[in-house]
């Protein structure tokens, strides 16, 4: 494919549909208690924010394919209109039910805001502008972290908890508009296979399984939440069965079965996977530590948590700027050495540690993770041709969120607040520092398994990148 983009402007867009994607964790979950209240529904609190994880998650490898196939801006402005779409209905919803439902309309589309930006950027530019401009896309996310909250608590304070869904239109609106004029994109137009048996059986097994760990999550042990389980988990092994039974014939596989052939991108996978899995700690629990264990407010944990936040974006600009320098395999390296030293700090953490030093430990696990999750991305964009390099990065976003919801779902069965609705914070504290001592031996080997990473990093060729003129 041959583009010629403006790529300025295009990449504009792309930083603001990232952006749109990255704050819509946060900014809704500051919005629950609001929402739960006017409408009545705080027994379906959870599904708000799941059934979006569960939607994007399916979504995201099927953008990833489906861009390699009828182009990127075509799925981005689809993906795009689905998504504003369910935020104008999430906005307008008048139960919890219906917005159980628009949020699983935005999910469908948020799944190509969060991978086809990352195929396009690697499309636009050769390999050492790539690193850098993909390095600032990935610190989107940080910087997500930290306003997303503000954000959010300053429109349910002053507007409405409707206005954190209607504020996507403009900023969506605004970013297909540029995408549309900026993007040129030289398409040869030809009959394309679409493997529909291929996205039914993953997306029935896919959503089977992650419906069985949101159940796990939340279970109370019952005789009949553990039969529902097993029979999903078992509906989950059959469709994945067949979904791997049908990729390896479809001539136009949704994950195509040879990238995982490739050393760069299955050694990638496997760390993303356990990074994210940590990385689940950092975001969910670490937070409970001040306000369960310490006694501290909400807000007082939010401040402890910024140089997570800050670390984060930092690290991902450094590893754009480093990584043709230096390749992949260092610069993870270096970034899996401060999650260890991280987590240890977090293992040896008692009620009385000072907040400086937690806050040292959080700004080392967020730098970890923008050095080594944004060389990963480089990485997969660089390893493979462009017919391919949807398909790449998609399969290497699903399997990070697909780290992080196993790692939920794993760690909240650690978790033990007591038997009331008052924390218990010496059975908080005794849970945490067993989920701790494990985040110290998953850290341990991911920096082992960094070791398994080639040594360079494979640079676009010619043939895979795409005209860069302005």
């Amino acid at each position: 494919m041959n583009t010629t983009s403006n790529r300025r402007t295009v990449t504009i867009a792309l930083f603001v549909a990232t952006f749109l994607a990255a704050i819509e964790g946060t900014i809704v979950s500051t919005a629950m208690p609001s929402i739960t209240g006017e409408l009545n529904g705080i027994q379906q609190y959870s599904w708000i924010i799941s059934i979006y994880l569960l939607a994007t998650v399916i979504t995201t490898p099927i953008y990833g394919k489906l861009s390699d196939l009828f182009g990127r801006k075509r799925m981005f402005i689809a993906g795009a209109i689905i998504f504003l779409a369910g935020s104008m209905l999430s906005g307008l919803a008048q139960t919890m039910s219906q917005l159980i439902a628009f949020r699983a309309l935005q999910g469908l589309g948020a799944g190509a805001l969060t991978t086809i930006p990352y195929t396009i950027i690697g499309d636009l530019y050769p390999f050492e502008q790539r690193a850098k401009v993909q390095g600032w896309m990935s610190s989107i996310w940080g910087i997500a972290g930290i306003t997303g909250p503000l954000a959010g608590g300053l429109l349910v304070d002053y507007v409405s908890w409707r206005a954190i869904f209607y504020m996507n239109l403009p900023f969506g609106i605004v970013a297909i508009l540029l995408l549309t004029t900026s993007m040129k994109e030289a398409f040869a137009k030809q009959k394309r296979y679409i493997d529909y048996p291929g996205i039914a059986a993953f997306s029935i097994g896919m959503f089977a399984f992650l419906y069985a760990l949101t159940i796990l999550r939340e279970t109370n042990e019952t005789s009949h939440s553990s039969m529902i389980i097993i029979l999903l988990l078992l509906a989950a092994a059959f469709f994945l069965a067949l979904f791997f039974f049908i990729e390896k014939r479809s001539p136009e596989p949704i994950i195509p079965l040879q990238l995982f052939k490739l050393r760069t991108i299955s050694t990638v996978n496997a760390i993303s996977f356990l990074l994210c899995v940590i990385n689940v700690v950092a975001i969910f629990y670490l937070p409970l530590w001040i306000q369960g264990v310490i006694g501290e407010s909400a807000t007082y944990s939010g401040l402890a948590m910024i140089p997570l936040s800050i670390g984060w974006p930092l690290g991902a600009i450094l590893a754009g700027n480093w990584i043709a320098k230096l390749g992949m395999r260092k610069i993870a390296f270096v970034g899996s050495m401060f999650l260890v030293v991280g987590s240890i700090g977090f293992m040896l953490m008692t009620e009385h540690t000072s907040i400086v030093l937690f806050m040292i430990y959080t700004f080392l696990s967020g730098m970890s993770f923008g050095l080594s999750l944004t060389s990963f991305t480089v990485a997969v964009s660089s390893s493979v041709s462009w017919e391919l390099r949807g398909a790449a990065i998609g399969s290497n976003n699903f399997i990070r969120t697909l780290g992080q919801t196993v790692g939920i779902a794993l760690f909240g069965l650690l978790l033990h607040t007591g038997s009331t609705e008052v924390i218990d914070a010496d059975k908080l504290e005794h849970s945490l520092h067993r989920i701790f001592i494990i985040l110290v031996g998953l850290s341990v080997i991911v920096m082992l398994a960094m070791l398994a990473l080639p040594r360079t990093t494979t640079q676009a060729t010619a043939s895979d990148t795409a005209d860069a003129s302005s």
